[in-house]
């Protein structure tokens, strides 16, 4: 193998394939937020660089999952092992876009014309990352201007996904130079052990109060070590509904790519751990059904 040849990709453990209904179920039309979608792997290849590849995860197997859970709505976000070709997703969005949104993680070279053939199909963002030279997704996009100019008079926002915890203290100020609405992936990516008081946890705050950014309140075991239920993510979900209540989003983060040295959780669990966090249910369902209007419909 050369030098320049991409490390061998690990397959994703597949996610539980029995979710179980909640015990606390969402409010009518409640949204996911944030899942992935894989294959046919016949039709879609991951690319080259991707660390992981994975089973089919198909639209038809996720909604039959939402059926169970309670779910009326779901956000794709476009997975990092598609790299910056975003056809898969408009190929699941031409299927299944009456009940499904898109974020796409977009080419370089992307143009002004691309944007209202799927606007149309339901994209609603673009994927932005962050994270050190040499990072397993150092490949992928950075924080770009000129994409976020170009989709913003579309009313697209820019979500970003932090790679390593932390990291986001030091890009913040480059995300809300961006003129969009700004989406903070898994809590913002911070480790939980450092506790509230954290520069990587106080930056997510103030980006907050800038009144242009959410938070997604989704895949807890990305910021700590712990299983389910992941008991030390408790008190920043806790504080993070205190703080903005009308700027929280939930996702499942299904299926639930690179955790193959982790327990799978039961998607059920998931939507219950919610309850847990919000317990007052009128919050709840502004979290599940009324915060992510503005930015997917």
């Amino acid at each position: 193998m050369s030098d320049s040849a991409p490390p061998r990709a690990l397959h994703n453990q597949p996610p539980d394939p029995h979710p179980r209904a909640p015990r606390h179920a969402p409010p009518p039309l409640a949204w996911d937020c944030h899942m992935h979608l894989f294959g046919p792997a016949t039709q879609f290849q991951f690319e080259a660089h991707s660390p992981y590849t994975s089973d089919d995860a198909l639209a038809e197997d996720y909604l039959r999952m939402q059926d169970t859970l309670g779910l009326a709505r779901g956000v794709v976000v476009s997975a990092g092992g598609y790299g910056r070709n975003y056809r898969h997703l408009q190929w699941v969005l031409e299927r299944f876009g009456k009940r499904l949104r898109g974020i796409i993680l977009p080419p370089v070279d992307f143009r002004q014309d691309e944007i209202a053939p799927l606007q149309a199909l339901g994209v609603r963002g673009i994927r932005m990352f962050a994270g050190p030279a040499g990072h397993e997704w150092s490949h992928l996009p950075t924080i770009e201007p000129r994409l976020a100019q170009l989709v913003c008079d579309a009313g697209w926002h820019v979500q970003y996904q932090s790679l390593v915890h932390g990291h986001l203290m030091h890009v913040a100020d480059q995300l809300l130079a961006l003129p969009n609405r700004i989406v903070l992936d898994h809590f913002g990516a911070f480790d939980a052990t450092l506790g509230l008081e954290q520069p990587a946890f106080t930056t997510v705050l103030r980006m907050l109060d800038t009144g242009r950014v959410w938070v997604k309140l989704s895949a807890p075991m990305r910021s700590t070590r712990e299983e389910f239920p992941y008991a030390a993510m408790q008190p920043f979900a806790q504080a993070l509904v205190r703080h903005a209540p009308e700027r929280m989003l939930w996702g499942s983060d299904w299926p639930h790519v690179q955790l193959n040295d982790r327990l799978m959780p039961n998607d059920g669990d998931l939507v219950d751990l919610l309850a847990q966090w919000i317990p007052d249910e009128a919050t709840r369902r502004r979290v599940l059904q009324e915060n992510p209007r503005p930015l997917y419909e």
